[in-house]
């Protein structure tokens, strides 16, 4: 059997960053704003791994509007249909943070 552990919402866990996906938008948490440092991105798909790339950028790219991306088009160019809270890794070298959302 493989049991999950119940936390109460309240009771604070380890801080990760995480990209929410729903229909038409990205939400970015408080920690994954945080480490990107910016609130212009560039956002990337790798279909092989599905995974998704939101990168930092100083210019161009997409704007965070408080803390959603809209994202209906890169949803719609890629075929993305998985909606939920998925974890991400930062790599500060490239400024970016990538969930696999399989």
């Amino acid at each position: 059997m493989a049991f999950e552990v119940y936390k109460p919402r309240g009771e604070r866990s380890e801080k990760v960053p995480l990209i929410t996906l729903s229909k038409t938008s990205l939400v970015l948490n408080s920690v994954a704003r945080e480490k990107l440092g910016t609130n212009r991105i560039e956002l990337a798909f790798d279909r092989e791994t599905q995974t998704i790339r939101v990168r930092a950028v100083e210019e161009g790219g997409m704007e965070i509007k408080k803390t959603k991306v809209f994202g209906k088009g890169f949803f719609n160019q890629f075929g993305i249909t998985q909606k939920g809270k998925f974890e991400a890794r930062f790599d500060p070298q490239e400024r970016a943070l990538y969930a696999v959302i399989r």
